[in-house]
């Protein structure tokens, strides 16, 4: 399960990336509270503007993004995005503290982030390759999520308690701190253990060039729509959670950032179970997608608070599951000189559609209810399931034809 620990830099990136994490989850809990509690009336669409603004830039930015990668010192770049995140941390943290944000600062401050994170999305996706060999590629890339999962529990727990006690300004300030690790391991990786990966040279038409090579992947291209549904319209928990601790269950903060670490138990436990898997195999995303509509349809329709919490474990496992074999599939499948081109069209479609999909959830749940909201999930997951079986059917279909080639 933990395999790629015997590579010297992966241990030192993911301690690091660990320590960032927790900070990342902090301050997303803090500022869903501080725009749904603080400077609204409990407006779930607010709450999903400001999501969609952090994911905007996806929509427009990731293709260069993927070029990027491809072409430039991946550690020198996470250098300096990671250095923007932090500094963007202070800030909104400082706005908060002197009373002086609004929701319209909130929005600025998101979409800014936005614009970093893009960039350093498929650097941060891609740099891993780097850093292992080819055979335990899927499981590094699940052990990242592991990471980022883990965090999960903690970040959201402490996040609430601190909101509560101190407020959301200091939590982003904290934060802030917490891209030190990050930081710190990034510059405490060993340049000569490194495997240098093809780069690509400058040129025109390498947005296309990326592009023409999905297309020829029907394999990926199912990847990529089944993600794009399952992000869009499943993976709003920010609207959810807050909705149905709130208005439904009449909780607060606290309660909202432990169903986020509840949430995060079957999360880490998806992204263990894909640990310990020696390749990604598209079963699992597509059986994960069945399990996650009827893991969201139990949540939706729970009629107390603890039982809304027990139907968020399988909710967050087989989301889990769906996203870390579909990432390790994309990346270990995928030429390594078109591996930053393909990642960030995967970025941009997994969190490219949050824009459309966040502010559509967050206006069903003002105006028919947080279980109506969590109903969108529920036919996200259920529309995933089919695609993965068009899918299988066209693969027989085409296998069953002599001298045809297998669509994967």
């Amino acid at each position: 399960m933990f395999r790629s620990f015997r590579f010297r830099n992966y241990r030192v990136w993911f301690a690091g990336a660990l320590v960032s994490n927790i900070g990342t989850w902090m301050q997303r809990t803090a500022q869903s509270w501080l725009v749904f509690d603080e400077l609204t009336d409990h407006d779930a669409t607010a709450m999903g503007v400001v999501t969609a603004l952090q994911f905007l830039p996806q929509l427009f930015l990731a293709p260069w993004a993927g070029v990027l990668a491809d072409r430039v010192d991946r550690r020198r770049l996470l250098l300096w995005t990671q250095s923007a995140m932090a500094v963007l941390a202070a800030g909104l943290g400082l706005l908060v503290i002197s009373g002086a944000a609004t929701l319209w600062s909130v929005y600025a401050f998101a979409l800014a982030l936005g614009v970093v994170a893009t960039l350093d999305a498929p650097v941060r996706q891609t740099f891993v390759s780097e850093m292992v060999d080819d055979d335990y590629l899927s499981n590094a890339v699940a052990l990242n999520s592991t990471s980022f999962n883990s965090a999960r529990m903690i970040g959201p727990a402490a996040a609430g308690v601190l909101v509560a006690s101190v407020g959301s300004g200091w939590v982003f300030l904290l934060n802030t701190l917490t891209f030190g690790a990050m930081l710190a391991a990034v510059l405490a990786i060993r340049g000569s253990e490194l495997r240098r990966m093809p780069r690509s040279g400058r040129g025109r038409g390498q947005i296309r060039e990326g592009i023409a090579y999905v297309a020829g992947r029907p394999d990926i291209v199912a990847v990529l729509v089944t993600i794009f549904l399952i992000g869009t319209f499943g993976l709003n928990f920010a609207v959810f959670l807050a909705a149905m601790a709130g208005p439904v269950f009449g909780r607060g903060s606290e309660v909202f950032g432990l169903l986020n670490s509840v949430l995060a138990v079957g999360t880490v436990a998806g992204a263990l179970l894909s640990a310990r898997r020696r390749s990604a195999r598209l079963r699992y995303v597509y059986g994960g997608s069945a399990v996650f509509a009827l893991s969201c349809l139990g949540a939706a329709t729970a009629p107390s608070l603890p039982l809304f919490a027990l139907w968020l474990v399988p909710c967050g496992l087989s989301s889990l599951t769906i996203m870390t074999t579909a990432n390790a599939y994309v990346q270990s499948t995928t030429s390594p000189v078109m591996r930053g081109r393909v990642m960030s069209l995967y970025m941009a479609i997994f969190m490219g559609g949050t824009p459309v999909g966040a502010p559509v959830v967050g206006w069903i749940t003002d105006a028919l209810g947080a279980r109506w909201g969590m109903g969108v999930a529920v036919a996200a997951g259920l529309a995933g399931a089919v695609v993965g079986l068009v899918f299988w059917w066209r693969l027989r279909a085409d296998r069953a034809v002599p001298g045809e080639a297998p669509a994967a």
